[in-house]
C-alpha cells in the first residue's frame, strides 16, 4: 500500500546553513533533495558549488541567478537549471520576499563547496 507523504513548508524548521538565510530542507532521498529558501529584501545565498545537477524554480517574487559568470533576473514560475560543479547564487535586489525551490538531483553524496 502506498502511503501519501505531504509535507506542510509552514511546519519544517530553518535550518542551520552556512548561508544565515531561512532554508527548509523539505524532502531527501536518494534521486533527488528539495529545498525550499526565502530571502528577504537584501539578503543573498553565499556563492558556492554544489557536486551535483541543481534547479531553482521560482515560487513569489523575483531575484537575481547567478550561474558562473552570467546573471539573469529571474520571477516567478520561472525554472533555471545550473550545471554540477560551477559556482552560482541567488539574490534578492528588491524590496519583497523572494522564495523558491531548490531541487537537487541526484541527491549529494559530498558537500557542498562554500566560495
Amino acid at each position: 500500500m502506498i502511503k501519501i507523504k505531504i509535507i506542510e513548508v509552514n511546519k519544517v524548521d530553518i535550518a542551520d546553513t552556512p548561508h544565515e538565510v531561512a532554508v527548509k530542507k523539505l524532502y531527501s532521498f536518494e534521486h533527488a533533495t528539495i529545498v525550499h529558501i526565502e530571502l528577504k529584501p537584501g539578503e543573498s545565498l553565499k556563492k558556492h558549488k554544489t557536486p551535483v545537477d541543481v534547479l531553482f524554480y521560482v515560487i513569489e517574487g523575483e531575484g537575481t541567478v547567478e550561474i558562473g559568470n552570467e546573471q539573469e533576473l529571474i520571477s516567478k514560475d520561472q525554472l533555471i537549471f545550473s550545471p554540477a560543479k560551477i559556482p552560482h547564487r541567488l539574490l534578492n535586489n528588491s524590496e519583497k520576499i523572494f522564495r523558491f525551490l531548490v531541487i537537487k538531483t541526484p541527491t549529494p553524496t559530498t558537500e557542498t563547496k562554500m566560495l
